[in-house]
């Protein structure tokens, strides 16, 4: 009965180092599932990580105030996990955003039902286009083996001994210039299309740049997204690679 009552706790515990990243974070925030789903997933999935490490339940203080301090700490873990795939996402939602503003898209926004917020058209694009590379990639088998690691370098109860912010620095710079990546092709394009009418507006000057410019490079980058997007496959792997890397770093696991 000791031993059930452990597991049961430990699973518990468990589930808020995994319930932060499945509740939003990443690829998970572009998903419509059910606030209940989540949850049973988390314990499901705590569970299984819990039954094939059975000393990591060794480390569970008894008591209400040591299951407080415990409870305390797995979910920082389980933040800091989930913040590492909210940077990668929001560098590759910031990279669509300035596409946007470059090809003239900045007052319009996407209405996401699921953040109850606004998106921007090319932001929304390159999110679920990484969505859909996560997805399709290795990333979930190395998203669950990065909880197995976490759960084996810090077991549940154990305190968090050592935090190195300065990884957590490097992973923002790595993921912004990687997503830079992902729209040079569509920036320098549409910067170039901005120079050309430019010049055309010198040697022209009854047209109407204002209208010709949107126009124009609306069709151009109509025409480099299907080219764009496919080409930054590689990009993608990358930066969510990184983002499952660094959790462990910072950390100090």
């Amino acid at each position: 009965m000791t031993d059930i009552a452990a597991f049961v706790e430990a699973t518990l515990l468990l589930s808020l180092r995994i319930g932060p990243t499945l509740a939003g974070a990443g690829p998970f925030g572009l998903i419509r599932i059910p606030a209940t789903v989540r949850v049973f997933l988390a314990l499901g999935l705590a569970g299984l990580l819990i039954g094939g490490t059975p000393g990591s339940t060794a480390l569970v203080a008894s008591g209400q105030a040591g299951f407080i301090a415990a409870a305390a700490t797995e979910l920082i873990l389980g933040i800091s996990i989930a913040l590492a795939l909210h940077l990668a996402f929001g560098a590759i939602q910031w990279v669509g955003r300035l596409v946007d503003i470059q090809a003239g898209f900045g007052m319009a926004l996407l209405a996401d039902p699921n953040a109850r917020g606004q998106m921007p058209l090319i932001g929304t694009l390159f999110a679920y286009a990484a969505g859909v590379v996560f997805f399709a990639s290795e990333a979930p088998a190395d998203l669950l083996a990065l909880w197995a690691q976490s759960l084996q370098a810090m077991p549940v109860g154990a305190p968090i001994t050592t935090l190195t912010p300065d990884a957590l620095i490097i992973l923002m710079g790595q993921v912004h210039v990687l997503a830079l990546g992902l729209g040079a092709l569509l920036l320098l394009v549409l910067f170039l299309t901005d120079v050309v009418i430019g010049l055309m507006s010198r040697t022209l000057p009854q047209m109407n740049v204002l209208v010709l410019g949107f126009q124009v490079k609306t069709l151009v980058l109509l025409l480099l997204l299907p080219l764009a997007v496919p080409t930054a496959t590689a990009a993608y792997l990358r930066i969510i690679r990184l983002s499952l890397e660094a959790p462990l770093s910072w950390l100090g696991g």
